[in-house]
Formats: C-alpha cells, sequence, structure tokens
C-alpha cells in the first residue's frame, strides 16, 4: 500500500486539514469504489484486458431525491461526455449520487444509477417528473479495453450501495485505468477546515485526475517534471501526449447558494493549474460542487428559505483559497497513492518515484 503525501511529512497549502483529509471530512458524504481488473497481454476488443471501475460519491445519507442539494458547476474545459450537468447548471440541484467512471461506460452508468434510484422512490416518472442522473468521466483507454464497456449497472449499484466514510485512493474505482502528468494517477481527495463567523466549516474534494504531461508538473511553483522524466527514463518511458481530462467533486457544509458554488467550481481548475494543467484542447475539465448545509424538500412549499454566505463578505475568499488548495493536493494524492497498473498490450504508466520527489522537496 502507498503512502498518501503527508505520511512523507510533505504539506501543501497553509488551511488545516479535516481528520480525514478527504471529501468525507464533510459530514454525510461516504464514497464507495468497485474496481474491475482481468485478463492480460494483448488486447481483444470486448474481452480485454480490463482496467477500469466505478466511483460513487453519495453527498448525504438520506433520500436526495426528495431531499436535493443547492449544487452548480463549471466546465473549464469541455471535451467531456458527461450526463447531468445542464440541469443541474439549470435548477441549481443535484438530486443523485455522482458516478464516476470511463468514457464510453457513461450511459450504462447512468442507466445503473437511474435503476438505483427508481427502487426507493416509486414516484418518480408516475406522479411527480423524472430523475437526473449526474455521471462524469475520463478515458482510461490507454490502459484499458474501453471499447468493451466491461461496467455494468450492477457495478454502478454495488459501488453506491457500499460507499463508507473511509475509503482508498489511487488505483481504484474510477481511476484504475487513469494516468496523470505521465504517471499512474487515479482517484485523488483532500480536505480543508475554515472558520466563517466563529463556526468551523469542511471543504472537501475527490478528483478523478488523467490529465497533463510529465515536464509540465510542478510542485509548490517549482517544475519537478522534467527533473523526474530523467529518472523515468532510466526504467520505462511514459506516455508522452496529454492523456486528458480531470474531474473535480467539491463539497462542504458551509451555507452557499447555487451561483456562490458555481463561483466555488471555477477556482477547482485553478488547483489543477497550480500543478501545470493548462488545460489542453482534448481535455474535459469539469467541476460540480454541493453544500450539504440546505436541504431542498421535492415536495416542500413553493418558497423556500436558504442559509448562505454573503457574496459581498470576504469570507467567500476563505471556501476559495479551501478549494484551490485541497484540489492541489488531491492530484498528489492520487499519484503518490497510486498502485502499479499493467494494462492492455502491455501498456503502463510509471509510478511517480516519491522518495526522489521528497528529496527534490527537502533540498529547498
Amino acid at each position: 500500500m502507498r503512502k498518501r503525501i503527508r505520511e512523507y511529512g510533505i504539506t501543501l497549502g497553509l488551511l488545516p486539514t479535516g481528520p480525514l483529509n478527504a471529501i468525507t471530512d464533510v459530514e454525510g458524504v461516504t464514497v464507495g469504489h468497485v474496481t474491475l481488473i482481468s485478463g492480460e497481454g494483448k488486447l481483444i476488443p470486448g474481452k480485454g484486458p480490463v482496467r477500469t471501475g466505478v466511483t460513487a460519491i453519495v453527498p448525504h445519507s438520506g433520500n436526495i431525491f426528495k431531499e436535493k442539494l443547492i449544487a452548480s458547476c463549471y466546465v473549464g474545459n469541455g471535451f467531456g461526455k458527461s450526463i447531468g450537468l445542464i440541469q443541474v447548471k439549470e435548477l441549481g440541484t443535484l438530486e443523485t449520487p455522482i458516478i464516476l467512471t470511463n468514457t464510453l461506460s457513461v450511459g450504462t452508468a447512468a442507466d445503473g444509477l437511474i435503476e438505483y434510484m427508481l427502487s426507493f422512490n416509486e414516484d418518480i416518472g408516475i406522479t411527480t417528473g423524472t430523475v437526473n442522473p449526474v455521471v462524469l468521466e475520463c478515458n482510461d483507454g490507454y490502459l484499458n479495453d474501453i471499447r468493451g464497456r466491461h461496467v455494468k449497472k450492477e457495478h454502478v449499484i454495488a459501488a453506491i450501495k457500499s460507499a463508507k466514510n473511509e475509503f482508498e485512493t489511487g488505483s481504484v474505482g474510477a481511476g484504475t485505468g487513469m494516468i496523470c502528468h505521465g504517471f499512474k494517477g487515479g482517484i485523488g481527495t483532500a480536505s480543508r477546515r475554515i472558520e466563517i463567523g466563529g463556526k468551523v466549516y469542511t471543504v472537501g474534494v475527490l478528483l478523478l485526475t488523467n490529465y497533463g504531461r510529465m515536464e509540465d508538473l510542478i510542485f509548490n511553483g517549482k517544475n519537478v517534471g522534467r527533473m523526474l522524466k530523467e529518472e523515468i527514463k532510466k526504467g520505462k518511458e511514459a506516455a508522452k501526449e496529454d492523456q486528458g481530462s480531470c474531474i473535480i467533486v467539491i463539497a462542504t457544509d458551509a451555507p452557499m447558494d447555487a451561483h456562490g458554488l458555481e463561483r466555488v467550481a471555477k477556482r477547482g481548475v485553478l488547483g489543477l493549474a497550480k500543478t501545470g494543467s493548462f488545460m489542453g484542447n482534448g481535455s474535459g475539465d469539469i467541476a460540480i460542487a454541493f453544500s450539504t448545509a440546505n436541504k431542498i424538500c421535492h415536495y416542500g412549499e413553493p418558497v423556500m428559505e436558504i442559509k448562505t454566505i454573503s457574496p459581498h463578505s470576504g469570507d467567500i475568499n476563505k471556501v476559495f483559497q479551501a478549494v484551490v488548495e485541497a484540489v492541489e493536493e488531491a492530484v498528489w494524492d492520487s499519484m503518490f497513492t497510486a498502485e502499479r497498473i499493467v494494462g492492455r498490450d502491455y501498456h503502463e504508466a510509471p509510478l511517480l518515484p516519491v522518495e526522489k520527489l521528497a528529496e527534490m522537496i527537502r533540498q529547498d
């Protein structure tokens, strides 16, 4: 088991973390994975090798269709195949878990999520409207038989039902076949604590990292990627091209309205920039943000009251800072904790040489 970045005594940012330094530090949020690994060797489309999976972010423990959360999203670069973002942006609410998977499994994942939601909401489509499934993706085709569409509905439902407070990061779930800055990437997470009006709030993020070039990788403003690339050349050569996308899921218990959460989501891509991302032409860099502070009753009164941080208060800057810091650290978390994956046609992304990186950092 590879260690997280802070276990090496390396810190990023100024704000304190939550106890788990994870998105699940936001009370009520849980995360589940289903990891699919089978076969080896030459690619036979439809049969494998399989290096993919599903990750589910469950925003609260109740019935999220009947108790929706305020949410919004931001598209940094739109080379993506997500489902559900249009309604999230239009209505400012989230009414399902958030599912992450590979690009060609988005349709199946949405089908599985819909089936899950219908299973305990008998009114959907009969006495009330339909449901808006939220599914986001990255392309794991370099390591995985992506054409085989090995993710099934039951895997989506299992990921949701397995969601818990403590979860693995790195080469798990949707992150199984992902590559970040030329190194093995995948699932990363981090959190920050802030104080506003005498009350402590938490901002947590979960990332699916599958973007960037090795030579652009930055740590605390220093280009470490070029130096690390020299180390990698001594062994297996890394993939040279930008591998694609990054999905950013942001959760907070700070009270916010949809417009405020859109502003928060925008700051997510700043965290990517601090690691060396320029959001390339073929990248789907998408952030979705939600707050657990207000629940919107599906059958509630026509006029509702919510609490929100004032946009005219300087305290909103604390939330922005927390997001940028947490996203930057979550990128590194995804690489530090990633395990070796040999994929289809023996493709492989090297593991981040964490000891060498730690040595570089200590020398500064």
